[in-house]
Formats: C-alpha cells, structure tokens, sequence
C-alpha cells in the first residue's frame, strides 16, 4: 500500500544509512534541514508515495544515519546522498531538499546531472559570497549549553518554538528528538552551508528546478529571486507557513512535489524502481 512506510538500512562508505520510503514507480529523494531526520516529511511521505516511490533519508550524521567523525560538509552530505542512490539502485531520479537539504541537492544536482529528473528546492539559501562573509556574525540557530539541572532541554524547544504555531507540537516535539540525537554537533549542518561555494556549482545543473519557499520564512524567501536569476527556474510560494513548512502543510507541500514531478517523468515507465 502507497501509504504504509517502510524502513530500511543502505550501506555506503561511511556506515549504514538510513531511509523511509513509500510508493512505488518513478523515485523522488527527500533531503531535510539541519538538524532534522527523514521524520521532517513524516506526513508528507505517503502523500508522494500514492503517485511516486518517495524515498526520506537521514543525512549522513544525523537521524539513525551513520555519524562519522570529522568536519560535516555539504560535499560529504551529498556523499552520502550518492551511496544511497547507487545502494538502492536508483539510476535516476527526482530530488527534493528543504533548507539544508537542498543546498545538499544542489551538489548532488550539479555532481549527477542527468541523473536527476528534476530538482525542488524548498526554503534553500542562496550561498554566494556575501552570505559567507557575514556567516561569521550570524548567531547560532541551535546550539545550546548542556546543563546539569537539564534546563537546556527547555532551550532546545524554545530555539524554534516561534516557528511552529500553537497546535503544531507534536511537530516540534520531532524537531527537539533530533536536536538532542546530535546535540554535540547540532550547528555543523548550518556551519556547513555558510562553506559551500554554491555559485560555482549552479552551471553543472542540468535537471528543471522549481523554488519553493513559505511566505513566514523570511530567512529564505529572499532566495528565491536569485535562484531565478542564476538558473532561470521557475518559483512559487506556498499558502501559508514558515522554516518547517513540510510538517505545517505536508498536503500542499505534497501536491506541490507530486505536480513538479509529473511533469518530469522520465518516458518510457519508471526506471528507479526495485
């Protein structure tokens, strides 16, 4: 069934990774933002699985992903993303990254070109110069002091507690269970971004992208102008959300995914399916 989950283990040269997946036919790839888990697109999953194989990995270290030492970067992230597709034998296939996860889908865009169908990018940062000339200034977005009386726990929560409506809980709460699974790593994501020379990247994309942001994220929404300008992609903003969109509207989200794929099916019939 298209909307029953299944879990899975792909080894890759770092350990074994971590996948969901639903669906079947043409593959669609899920990266998620720092410092989040394939749990970002819980309910997004079976909404793309109903048309799609719509696959949510645990970026290499985080979630239950392999968490090797070393500095993380948007290159080794999207080592991980290669090794899973080569593990589940995806010769081609559809690739959605959410704010981290797509400056993750960037790379792998530019790296595997014709392997990817098509490529969404939601809520991304544009990095050029200018953004990390100023990354050194930027506050951190998670990072918190462990404490004895274990009142750092309440940080955590309260580190995007603005960015999640009353009655989104149970969606923080998720936020919060991934902090805390990297807590002694949780900025190297966002420290990651701010290194990527994106620019220089951009002209090895040959896959059709559309830009997607929220309307509250106004961290991101800038962005969007400059991919358009950089790539001549396409862009839309969705009805309503902010930084977590895909938990705020999986079903518009999912409808925005599922509609962008179809129109970049591969002909004839799927070629990523097990």
């Amino acid at each position: 069934m298209a909307d029953t989950v299944r879990r899975g283990y792909a080894p890759s040269p770092f350990g074994q990774l971590h996948y969901a997946e639903c669906g079947s036919g043409e593959a669609v790839l899920l990266l998620h933002q720092t410092p989040r888990s394939w749990t970002e697109y819980a309910d997004v999953l079976p909404l793309v699985g109903r048309a799609h194989r719509a696959i949510a990995m645990d970026t290499v270290g985080f979630g239950a992903s392999a968490k090797p030492e070393g500095p993380h970067s948007i290159e080794r992230f999207a080592d991980g993303v290669e090794a899973l597709a080569d593990a589940l034998g995806l010769n081609a296939f559809h690739l959605v990254g959410h704010h981290t996860g797509g400056v993750v889908a960037v790379e792998v865009a530019a790296r595997l070109r014709d392997r990817v169908s098509s490529l969404l990018l939601s809520a991304t940062a544009f990095v050029d110069e200018a953004k990390r000339a100023a990354a050194p200034a930027r506050p951190p977005v998670d990072h918190v002091d462990p404490k004895p009386d274990g009142s750092h726990l309440v940080e955590v929560w309260n580190r995007r507690r603005g960015f999640y409506r009353a009655g989104e809980e149970a969606a923080l709460h998720r936020y919060v269970i991934d902090a805390l699974t990297v807590l002694d790593r949780v900025e190297e994501g966002h420290e990651a971004v701010y290194r990527y020379r994106m620019e220089e990247r951009l002209a090895h994309i040959t896959a059709p992208v559309l830009a997607v942001c929220a309307p509250e994220d106004h961290y991101s929404l800038p962005a969007l102008e400059k991919f358009a300008a950089a790539l001549g992609c396409e862009t839309a903003v969705l009805s309503g959300g902010h930084v977590p969109a895909p938990e705020q509207l999986p079903g518009e989200f999912a409808d925005v995914v599922t509609a962008w794929v179809d129109r970049h099916r591969r002909r004839p019939g799927p070629t990523s399916s097990r």
